[in-house]
């Protein structure tokens, strides 16, 4: 079987996957500020990076991006603590490991303290010709608007391992909504199981909240969804595709399967509130 050459990756491809990530990060806010005026979410660009504010029920109040397009100075982080802190939340900034050295310099020296690591994983597209076959009996379709709560309702039962809670699904909906993203549901005989996402940035494709429903785990749902979003991404003339995962978790070794492999960990900083 043929197979796409071996890419190094260098500061260009990992600045390439960092910033597709922050800008899916912002499209996450603005979906929010278009569905819910009240939560009051912010962006920010600072350190040629963003700073995300989404409110205290959503989970993506992070600064990314930064140190990958040159040395990162004290009055960036100044005004990323500035940022959180007006708004009562702690400052927190995601590290990129070929980010400048000026970024982790400055973080010890201003007290950042570890909260945990994510894996960046990615591959080349498109998918060569036999590789990642979709198993049959899973149809894979992309639901319009008035199958949005049925993709809410199951995606989110999916991650819940059961019947999920109204704010499951309300963390989930930027990801139907936001601009630029891409839904995918699939069903076995008709019956709706899981579904998937994908927001593509710049020619980067990053794939994202897919779950199945339990009873239908271990019947081919996720490779089903992979294969989907691949495809779809290189018609849409995507040339690399990428995900982020827990290390070690069921989600990478998923991951892996369908070809992608790790680009780096990126660490996660918090400034502890006074």
């Amino acid at each position: 079987m043929a197979s796409h050459g071996v890419q190094f990756v260098n500061q260009d491809l990992a600045r390439r996957l960092e910033m597709a990530s922050a800008w899916r990060s912002v499209g996450y806010a603005r979906a929010i500020d278009s569905l819910w005026l009240e939560q009051k979410v912010a962006v920010e660009a600072v350190g040629r990076g963003f700073a995300v504010y989404t409110g205290p029920a959503f989970p993506v109040n992070r600064a990314i991006g930064l140190g990958l397009s040159g040395p990162v100075c004290e009055d960036d982080l100044a005004r990323i603590e500035e940022f959180y802190r007006s708004r009562s939340a702690a400052p927190r900034v995601d590290v990129c490991p070929v980010a400048d050295e000026s970024l982790q310099a400055l973080l010890r020296q201003r007290g950042y303290t570890l909260e945990g690591f994510m894996n960046i994983l990615w591959r080349p597209l498109p998918l060569l010709p036999g590789e990642l076959l979709p198993p049959p009996g899973v149809d894979i379709t992309r639901p319009g608007l008035s199958d949005a709560e049925l993709w809410l309702r199951t995606v989110a039962d999916g991650f819940e391992g059961g019947e999920a809670p109204p704010e499951g699904r309300s963390i989930l909906a930027p990801n139907f909504y936001a601009e630029g993203a891409a839904a995918f549901l699939a069903r076995i005989d008709g019956q709706p199981v899981g579904g998937g996402t994908l927001v593509a940035h710049e020619g980067v494709a990053e794939l994202g909240g897919a779950s199945t429903l339990l009873a239908y785990r271990r019947r081919g749902v996720q490779l089903a969804l992979l294969h989907a979003r691949l495809e779809e991404a290189a018609r849409a003339g995507n040339d690399i595709a990428m995900a982020q995962t827990t290390p070690g978790s069921d989600s990478q070794r998923n991951i892996e399967r369908a070809g992608f492999r790790l680009a780096y960990t990126r660490a996660l900083l918090s400034l502890p509130q006074c």
